[in-house]
């Protein structure tokens, strides 16, 4: 279980507030708090959303939804957790129901990101692209062990972490990520076995995990 220590922040630098203290803030009525919030996990957050439910439209309305959550139950938020883990919790949960529900949430305000470059680049155009392989192997993954991947690998979180958020034992979690990675590797050894053969020379060894 989750430690009551602040979780690294690959955003933060040391001169920044940690998310206790901005969540601290924000309880006494600091908006600005939330502000610097939003925008320490809306890139990460989107990335994470929009590669489990695969559609842009409802990965916005998930992210929106998602810190809508934050501002209106943060009085809910237990210190002894990091911040990250409840904020990643609350969007696990959130796509979960999406993809039992096949439904849209639909909000007004803020685009959180419209022409924000630091978000997900979807595939295009080159199919045999290695980032666009990769991307389409991850999405074809079963939604628990795509899940668990993301988690550990792109959004880097602890298996302890990855355990509070999404509600399953310690081993379950590494057995996911280990069954995750096994796939992926099934899935991708013959594509790039077939760029080796396309390219008309000797090619380093490629190294995806």
């Amino acid at each position: 279980m989750p430690t009551g220590h602040q979780a690294p922040n690959r955003n933060r630098r040391v001169s920044d507030p940690t998310d206790k203290e901005l969540l601290t803030k924000l309880m006494a009525g600091d908006v600005d708090a939330f502000s610097a919030l939003v925008d320490r996990y809306k890139v990460r957050l989107f990335n994470l959303i929009y590669r489990i439910l695969q559609n842009k439209q409802e990965a916005e309305d998930i992210l929106q939804e998602t810190f809508l959550r934050v501002f209106k139950e943060k009085k809910r938020y237990s210190s002894k957790y990091a911040f990250s883990t409840w904020i990643y919790t609350i969007a696990l949960n959130l796509c979960r129901n999406e993809l039992k529900r096949k439904k849209r949430f639909k909000f007004f305000g803020i685009d959180l990101v419209k022409d924000d470059h630091r978000f997900a680049v979807y595939p295009q155009g080159n199919s045999c692209n290695l980032s666009s392989i990769l991307e389409k192997a991850i999405a074809s993954l079963p939604a628990k062990y795509r899940e668990a991947f993301l988690l550990r690998e792109v959004n880097h979180l602890s298996y302890e972490e990855m355990s509070q958020c999404m509600g399953v034992p310690l081993g379950t979690v590494k057995s996911r990520v280990n069954r995750a990675r096994l796939m992926l590797q099934n899935k991708l050894k013959p594509k790039i076995k077939e760029q080796y053969e396309l390219s008309k020379s000797s090619p380093r060894p490629i190294w995806l995990f």
